[in-house]
C-alpha cells in the first residue's frame, strides 16, 4: 500500500473542471407526496373498433368504441422481496440506524450494511412514494465498520433538516463494509481481485439488489448515487464509472485513484480495468461526479485536478475545492450540507405514480 501522505485518495471528474462556491444554490426537492395511487398494472389493449363485415350500406352504424390510454411508466418500484432481518444499530436524531448482515447470492461476500431510512419514508403519505438511494463508503479499511453511521458525520441529521427546508432529497442511505479484514495489506479495493472475495460484485450487484427486495425506491438508475471519502472515494468513482447502468452520480470526496493493494500482483490487467485513473478516460459513463480535494494539501488538489483533467465525456465532473480544507473527518463533515445538495441537484427525488 502506498504510505499515508501518498494515500490521500483525491477524486476529480470533469469535461472541464471549475470550483465551485463553498455555499451552493439550494434546490427544491420533489414533493413525492404518493397522492394518486401506487404502482399502476400494465394497461390492456383496447377493442379494434373495425366494423363487422357484410353491414349494409346505410345500415346503422355505432361509434367505434375507443381504445383505452396505455398506462404510464411507473416510476416507483416496490420491495419485491425477501426481507431481510435488520436491527438497531444506534439511535440519530433523524431515526433509527439499522444494521444486518448480507450473504451476497452473486459474490458469496458475507458483510455488515447499516440502512438509514429518512423520516419521509415511514409517514403513511409516502406509503406508494419510492425514494433516492446514496450508498456512502468510508475512509480506511472500513472492515468492521463504517464511518457515516456514527456522529463523526452525521449526515443523517443533515440531510433530515434539509429535506424538511426543500434543498435535499430524503435519501435512503445505505452504508457497507468495505474490507473483511483490517490488514490494509489485504484491502479488496471494491474489486473482484483475481482469487480473493468478489467484493466489486457484492458492492455493484448484491447491494443494490438488497436496497430493491426490502425498500421502495426510484425504478431505473436515476435515484441512485454514491459517495466516499477518502478510500471510499476511490470506490465511489471506481463503482460509478463501471457501473453507469446502475448509478447515474457519484460525489468521491478527497480520494485516489490508482488501485495499489499487494493483492493485485501479477494481476496487472486487472487492476488496470479497475483503475479510476484509466476508467476516467475511456468515455464510457454516463455519469456526473463531483470531486472533491482540501485546499491546505497541495499534494491532494495537484492529484485529484490531474485525475479531472483526464476525464472524456459523456463524463460530466465538477471540481470542489475547499478553502483550508485538510484531510480530516472534521472537515469532511464541514463538505456535507454542499454535497447533499449537489446530489439533489443531480439525482431524481422522490417519486410516485
Amino acid at each position: 500500500m502506498q504510505p499515508q501522505s501518498t494515500r490521500f485518495r483525491a477524486v476529480l471528474t470533469g469535461a472541464a473542471a471549475f470550483t465551485l462556491a463553498a455555499s451552493l444554490a439550494a434546490c427544491g426537492s420533489t414533493d413525492g407526496s404518493g397522492k394518486g395511487g401506487g404502482v399502476k398494472a400494465e394497461g390492456k389493449a383496447g377493442a379494434s373498433g373495425t366494423a363487422a363485415p357484410g353491414t349494409p350500406a346505410g345500415g346503422s352504424t355505432s361509434a367505434a368504441p375507443t381504445s383505452a390510454a396505455p398506462a404510464a411508466p411507473s416510476k416507483v418500484l416496490m420491495p419485491t422481496g425477501p426481507s431481510a432481518v435488520l436491527s438497531k444499530a444506534r439511535d440519530t436524531g433523524a431515526g433509527q440506524i439499522m444494521v444486518t448482515t448480507l450473504n451476497g447470492p452473486k459474490s458469496g461476500v458475507s458483510g455488515r450494511v447499516w440502512v438509514w431510512l429518512p423520516p419521509e419514508y415511514n409517514d403513511p403519505k409516502f406509503a406508494r412514494t419510492g425514494f433516492p438511494v446514496l450508498t456512502l463508503y468510508a475512509g480506511g479499511q472500513s472492515n468492521g465498520y463504517n464511518t457515516w453511521t456514527d456522529n463523526q458525520l452525521p449526515i443523517q441529521e443533515i440531510d433530515a433538516e434539509l429535506s424538511k427546508a426543500g434543498k435535499a432529497h430524503p435519501f435512503i442511505m445505505i452504508m457497507p463494509v468495505q474490507n473483511l479484514e483490517a490488514d490494509e495489506k489485504k484491502a479488496l479495493e471494491c474489486a473482484d481481485i483475481p482469487g480473493q472475495p468478489k467484493m466489486g460484485t457484492w458492492m455493484a450487484e448484491d447491494i443494490p439488489d438488497f436496497v430493491r427486495a426490502n425498500f421502495r425506491t426510484v425504478k431505473g438508475r436515476d435515484g441512485w448515487g454514491l459517495m466516499g471519502a477518502s478510500t471510499g472515494a476511490f470506490c465511489s468513482a471506481k463503482l460509478a464509472l463501471q457501473h453507469p447502468d446502475t448509478f447515474k452520480a457519484a460525489v468521491p470526496i478527497d480520494g485516489y485513484f490508482n488501485p495499489d493493494s499487494p493483492l493485485w500482483k501479477g494481476h496487472d490487467a486487472e487492476r488496470l480495468a479497475n483503475s479510476p485513473d484509466v476508467l476516467v478516460a475511456q468515455g464510457r459513463a454516463d455519469v456526473k461526479m463531483l470531486a472533491t480535494a482540501g485546499g491546505a494539501n497541495a499534494y491532494e488538489t495537484k492529484l485529484v485536478k490531474a485525475w479531472v483533467a483526464k476525464a472524456a465525456a459523456p463524463l460530466s465532473v465538477e471540481y470542489y475545492e475547499q478553502a483550508g480544507g485538510k484531510h480530516l473527518t472534521s472537515d469532511f463533515k464541514k463538505m456535507i450540507p454542499d454535497m447533499l445538495q449537489w446530489l439533489t441537484r443531480n439525482l431524481a427525488g422522490p417519486a410516485a405514480d
